[in-house]
This record gives structure tokens, sequence and C-alpha cells, in this order.
């Protein structure tokens, strides 16, 4: 009986000994395992401090800081206002500078189409920008400039160029308006195909409807000229027999209006007396 209680005794010792020890190993493990993430966090922490130190001193290092900015594509005086509009700060490194937020600045100028900005390591600044090219002014409460794209861009101001054709007749409506100056287009468009005195430089005026009737107005003619926009381009041969005619029997200084808008042929109204 003694040794039957001794050996059971020695089993329990053994068996609570054994739950030490496995606790002991375990707690051991994970003392270990978070020694190994401090670490491991303690580093990330002193490497990201380190990016921290080496951003902030590429923000103004002599190294890549800017020195020089190249505007291309405008003249010296657009030149001259991009540069100062971009607000560029020359103690500052090219990584400080956004490109977008340079951009979106220059495109505030009313005279500027398109414009690119691009980093240039390691000290320029390359601007790369297209001005407007009016091709006509339109009447619509003010005088606005209108592009080769059909785009009014722009009021027109004191002492700026008014040598272009007008575009009149303009609804007030943002669609019809719409439509009228892509009517306009098209017979700018046609006419930049065509030699003088029919080209372009010689159109004083087109007074434009909303249903594409349009009434031009030549320098070198006393004349409207009435036709449908998406039809000069098959009359403008008919156009140019009649004012030939016209011009050779002497009577064009009498004629008010020539008729291009009657189908077939052409109808010419003369003034009275």
């Amino acid at each position: 009986m003694k040794r039957n209680t001794v050996l059971k005794q020695q089993h329990v010792k053994r068996k609570n000994g054994g739950r030490y020890s496995e606790l002991w190993r375990k707690t051991r493990d994970l003392g270990s395992w978070c020694l190994k993430i401090s670490a491991l966090l303690t580093g990330l922490a002193g490497i990201s401090v380190l990016f921290v130190f080496l951003y902030s001193y590429l923000l103004t290092s002599p190294y890549i800081r800017l020195e020089q900015v190249e505007i291309v594509g405008v003249d010296e005086a657009m030149t001259k206002e991009l540069r100062e509009m971009s607000g560029l700060n020359f103690e500052l490194s090219l990584l400080a500078i956004d490109v977008d937020e340079v951009q979106k600045k220059l495109e505030k100028h009313p005279w500027v189409r398109t414009v690119e900005v691009e980093k240039q390591f390691p000290h320029g600044l390359l601007i790369r920008a297209e001005k407007e090219e009016p091709r006509a002014l339109v009447v619509a409460e003010k005088l606005y400039y209108m592009n080769r794209f059909g785009k009014v861009f722009k009021e027109v101001g004191p002492n700026e160029a008014v040598d272009f054709p007008i575009v009149t007749g303009v609804s007030a409506d943002q669609t019809d308006r719409q439509k009228q100056v892509g009517f306009s287009m098209q017979v700018l468009q046609f006419l930049e195909t065509q030699k003088d005195p029919w080209s372009p430089k010689n159109l004083s005026e087109i007074h434009v409807k909303k249903d594409g009737d349009v009434s031009l107005y030549f320098s070198f003619l006393p004349a409207a000229v009435k036709l449908r926009a998406q039809n000069l381009e098959s009359k403008m041969e008919e156009l140019k027999r009649v004012v030939e005619h016209l011009n050779s029997t002497g009577r064009m200084h009498t004629v008010k209006a020539i008729h291009l808008d009657y189908g077939e042929g052409a109808v010419v109204s003369f003034k009275k007396g």
C-alpha cells in the first residue's frame, strides 16, 4: 500500500511539473515573439523617420533645386505673363513642385488653349503652351473671340485686334447659339480652301440663323450672298459665275442680294432706282 501511494504521489508531481514546464516554455516563446515584433516595429519606425528626414532634405536640396523655367510655344509677352502666373518658388526643389497645380494656374490665362508642364531633372521645368488663334468675332451681348474649333473663348478687350469676320444673329439660347456657331465654322472652314478674293480675309460678316440659313458679306461685293451653310460647297462655282456675269455687264453696283437658297440656279435682287 505504501509503495502504491508513493508511486501515485510521484506521478502527480511529474504531471504538475510538466504543466509548469509547458507554461514556462509558452511564456518564453511569447516573450521572444514580443521582442522580435518590438524590434521590427522599432526598425520600421527608424526607417520611416529616415525617409521623412531624407524627403524633407530633398524638398530643399540644392542638388535638385529649381533654377530654370523654359516656356515654349508662345510669344515673349505671353511668356512673361505665364511665368508670373505660375507662382514658382525657386527656393524649392523639383520634388516640391506640383506640376498639375501649376498647369491649372496657367490654364486660367484667357489666351491659353493647351498647356503642359514637365519636370526636367536636376534643375529645369519645361512649359509647353499653345496660344488661341481667333478665326472670327461673335456678337453675343458683347464681342467675343472664336477659335478655329468654333469655341468662343474670350471677350474682346480694349486695344485688342478686331480684324476678323464678324458672326452676327446668334441666339441668346445656349443650344441654338452653339448650332449657329457651328454653321459659321462650316462657312469659314470651306472658304479657307478658296483662293482670293473668296478667302476669309475678304469676308466681313456672317449673319447666321437657327436653321442654317446664312448671309455672307464680302468686302469686294456690295451685295449679300444668301444660302444655306451646308450648301456652300456645291453653290460656290455658281456664285462665282453670277458675280463674273454681273461684273462683266456693269450691274454689280446695283445688286442688293444674290440668293442661292432656292434650289437650282440663283436669284439676283437689285436695288430700287
